[in-house]
């Protein structure tokens, strides 16, 4: 098709704003999908994503729409998440098109990853097409969210876009907005090939499926191409477009957006944001790719069952080739054996991940708690990055610990500001502004330590706004602080897979919360087990888990008293032999308590 009738374009909106349900009209009216085969959340395929109602995958389509103007445009539509976590995935999915629909729920208004994901596509030059959702909601103030996205964009009044994308209202005039706003793609067929990778999946029989757009040139089956960073050449035996069920091409020209498969079987050959070019006419310089993210939360994954050591290796490597985002190196602990030290862009992401290796990999995994990275430095001068308590040299040995704080953006209902306020003081944040967006609603700016809201934070947000409320934070750097190694120990052993690195301030209150919410999770063993937190050699709280108790002396009627003592001296000497070769079973609703507290 002429290039000049091509739109490639991506849908940004905060969580639950209406992104779905708007890209499933669109692909109803292009006719993408027959109605016999359409269903809710049509471009979410992950299980997960439909199950918890979320984006957490880009998703590229080719649709073909046929305008009032009476012409054909190929529209390729890359959908994206809507979580603070997942904003790697929406950075991708930008970098490939020239435009974007900014889609705002009427009933909530402008929220924290509205204001993100639109300074991002502002900083890819991308055409922005502000659209108002909702609006069929009987809570929905059109009105005042236009108000609210003007104040963002400026001078974009009339240009905002009504719609309903659950009734379809409002779509067509979408679509047309597109074809006439949205510039079609530079570059030209006669120049070398550029391709980006802007995602990748992997499939038993095919190997890496390797998503593309075509910046300049064109790539045809059976050309043999070059990865320019890795320097390794390949054969091209497969090229495609998603109308949303992959479709086979025999080639794909400047502008364009599809999947190539070239028989690559290791998942590490492919990185994301990589230039792909002909062997036989070879592009000056790749394109610019993307920036390396960096992960912000980290955490320990373990096999429950030592043997699945391999089958977690392999889960990982292919987990990886579809979430760029996704860091992991191996580990061991002395409590669960043999894993992987895991870095993810949030806890939302740590939970994903997991849900995904164990639903899709058939796995049973352990997490410990997460943590972020610490710089220390030494006594001696040298500088450590400390991502896991276990590594954190003797606290004689530390000159200065450093922690990463972020600039976290909350926005609020105005009768939620005080609240907030204090939630965000609790945890040890520095007021910096609050701007209103309106008469009720206002964004509040903190600087923050990453490590107090990883956990929890988000939470507490919601309930306190009653689901109003919005968060978005962006690394800014590392500061000095008060923190001390927290260690728990089981009979006196160290539970290194339960360490954590608190603000002293905090230190005795977590500790003692942790121990008191293992003593009620730990389910009773046939030994004592003692639950101590501990900073250094100072134990700072206990409690005990009382042992299950045998009635030696229920078969005792009658007859000598020492007959009985005799029975209880047995069982005392059988309890200390066990205590000396028992170990401590604790299951991983324990993990996941402790995690949260």
């Amino acid at each position: 098709m002429d290039q000049d009738r091509i739109r490639n374009f991506s849908i940004i909106a905060h969580i639950d704003h209406g992104k779905s349900t708007l890209a499933d009209r669109i692909l109803q009216i292009t006719k993408a999908i027959s109605e016999r085969e359409f269903h809710e959340q049509m471009l979410d395929d992950m299980e997960l994503e439909r199950e918890r109602g979320i984006t957490i995958k880009s998703s590229a389509v080719r649709l073909v729409y046929k305008a009032k103007d009476g012409m054909e445009y190929i529209l390729n539509l890359i959908d994206t998440p809507g979580h603070v976590d997942f904003t790697y995935e929406v950075s991708k999915s930008i970098a490939a098109c020239e435009g974007a629909l900014l889609v705002v729920d009427a009933a909530q208004g402008v929220e924290a990853q509205t204001v993100a994901n639109l300074y991002m596509a502002m900083e890819h030059n991308l055409v922005i097409i502000p659209v108002v959702n909702k609006i069929d909601l009987a809570n929905a103030e059109p009105e005042k969210t236009i108000a609210q996205i003007n104040n963002l964009l400026g001078g974009y009044k009339d240009k905002i876009l009504m719609a309903s994308a659950k009734e379809g209202t409002g779509v067509v005039d979408i679509l047309e907005s597109i074809v006439k706003t949205i510039p079609p793609p530079s570059g030209g067929d006669s120049h070398p090939l550029q391709a980006l990778i802007f995602d990748s999946s992997y499939n038993t029989y095919k190997g890496a499926i390797v998503y593309v757009r075509i910046m300049n040139g064109v790539v045809k089956t059976g050309d043999k191409i070059l990865l320019m960073r890795n320097g390794r050449e390949y054969e091209v035996q497969e090229l495609g477009v998603f109308t949303p069920k992959p479709k086979s091409v025999d080639q794909m020209s400047c502008g364009e957006v599809g999947y190539m498969t070239c028989n690559i079987r290791d998942a590490g050959e492919i990185e994301i944001g990589d230039t792909v070019t002909l062997v036989s006419n070879k592009a000056h310089e790749p394109l610019p790719g993307y920036r390396k993210m960096r992960p912000m939360v980290f955490s320990g994954i373990y096999p429950v069952n030592s043997k699945d050591f391999e089958a977690l290796k392999d889960a990982m490597d292919k987990l990886s080739l579809s979430d760029a985002s996704f860091h992991y190196e191996p580990e061991s602990s002395a409590a669960l054996g043999f894993g992987f030290r895991c870095g993810f862009l949030g806890l939302l992401h740590m939970e994903i991940i997991q849900e995904r290796l164990e639903r899709e990999y058939d796995l049973n995994l352990v997490i410990s708690i997460p943590s972020v990275i610490y710089k220390i430095e030494t006594t001696s001068g040298e500088t450590i990055n400390v991502d896991n308590p276990s590594k954190m040299p003797p606290s004689n040995l530390i000159h200065r610990i450093s922690e990463p704080y972020v600039a976290a953006y909350v926005i609020t209902p105005a009768d939620s500001i005080g609240n907030i306020m204090q939630l965000a003081e609790s945890k040890r944040g520095e007021y910096i502004s609050t701007d209103y967006l309106s008469e009720d609603k206002a964004k509040l700016t903190y600087v923050i330590p990453l490590s107090e809201i990883i956990v929890d934070f988000y939470d507490k947000i919601k309930s306190i706004t009653r689901g109003y409320g919005s968060l978005d934070y962006e690394f800014l750097d590392y500061k000095e602080s008060d923190l001390v190694k927290l260690d728990i120990l089981l009979n006196g052993e160290g539970f290194d897979a339960m360490s954590s690195i608190v603000h002293k301030d905090k230190a005795y209150h977590k500790g003692r919360a942790i121990v008191d919410k293992l003593k009620e999770l730990i389910p009773k063993q046939l030994i004592e087990v003692a639950i101590q937190a501990s900073i250094g050699n100072n134990i700072i709280a206990r409690s005990t888990v009382k042992p299950l108790k045998k009635h030696v002396t229920g078969k005792c009627y009658g007859g000598d008293i020492t007959r009985k003592r005799k029975l209880w001296e047995k069982q005392k000497e059988g309890k200390k032999k066990m205590k000396q070769f028992g170990k401590v079973q604790i299951p991983q609703e324990a993990f996941i308590a402790a995690l949260k507290v």
